[in-house]
């Protein structure tokens, strides 16, 4: 990657901002060191802190081991890059992103990925299924969205944010998989949750053998149970202090 995408922009916004791209950058990070990116393909967007309707999202063609905090790009509501960029942003990104965060103002997070486990998923009938308590940690925050095509039509935007409603974490049925946080560990962590649900979920039923499927009372209790741990303020601080120390020894030079 060349020198001027590693130039920091850090002299040139609020301390609130340079804090908030730091983190995302961490989040690219921790995506790629997790194997969730495809390519550049799929996208995480943290809202930037201030009364504007501002996000930020990675540029587009750059990897996720080479998106950093000064080249992440900034985009109003309407597709505005804040100020001109030389990178330009995934236009089905936008679409999601933008609809998410002017729909949800809780939303300061957000992650929607194309692993092959979560896609597995997605292209069942069914779904998520409750045999796994990582599934049930998570599953009764999860709606779906049915298929429309790449999302480039401004007019999914409604039935988008619709779907999702008030819940955290949604399966695009054919596509992947998406969570949100008013933080970045809970978005951070619905996803990680998610994502190995998925993946237990296709290994079992690649085993051919009868799954053991739990009732919605049991889906009840366990989601309830590991509920503390995207809500605890002290713990999600803690915990991602824990993951940016990760970043740190096994992905420096996302915060410059």
């Amino acid at each position: 990657m060349d020198d001027a995408s590693q130039i920091s922009v850090k002299d040139q916004v609020s301390e609130d901002e340079w804090k908030a791209r730091c983190d995302l950058a961490a989040l690219y990070r921790l995506a790629r060191m997790h194997k969730w990116d495809d390519l550049f393909f799929t996208h995480i967007s943290m809202r930037v802190p201030g009364p504007d309707e501002h996000f930020l999202i990675n540029p587009f063609g750059l990897l996720f081991e080479d998106v950093t905090a000064s080249n992440l790009v900034k985009v109003d509501i309407e597709g505005n890059v804040l100020p001109p960029s030389r990178y330009g942003i995934n236009p089905a990104g936008f679409t999601i992103h933008s609809a998410i965060h002017h729909a949800r103002p809780d939303v300061k997070v957000a992650m929607h990925l194309h692993t092959d486990q979560g896609v597995a998923v997605a292209a069942q009938k069914r779904g998520l299924l409750p045999i796994s308590q990582l599934a049930m940690n998570v599953m009764k925050d999860v709606t779906y969205h049915d298929y429309e095509g790449i999302a480039l039509d401004a007019d999914e935007k409604e039935r988008l944010v619709a779907d999702l409603g008030a819940n955290n974490l949604m399966i695009l049925r054919n596509h992947g998989t998406l969570t949100v946080g008013d933080h970045p560990f809970n978005c951070y962590l619905r996803m990680y949750l998610l994502e190995r649900a998925c993946s237990i979920q296709t290994l079992a039923q690649g085993a051919g053998a009868e799954l053991i499927e739990w009732d919605d009372a049991m889906q009840t209790r366990v989601f309830k149970q590991g509920e503390e741990g995207v809500t605890n303020e002290l713990f999600l601080e803690i915990a991602w202090h824990a993951l940016r120390g990760r970043v740190d020894r096994e992905s420096p030079g996302y915060d410059v």
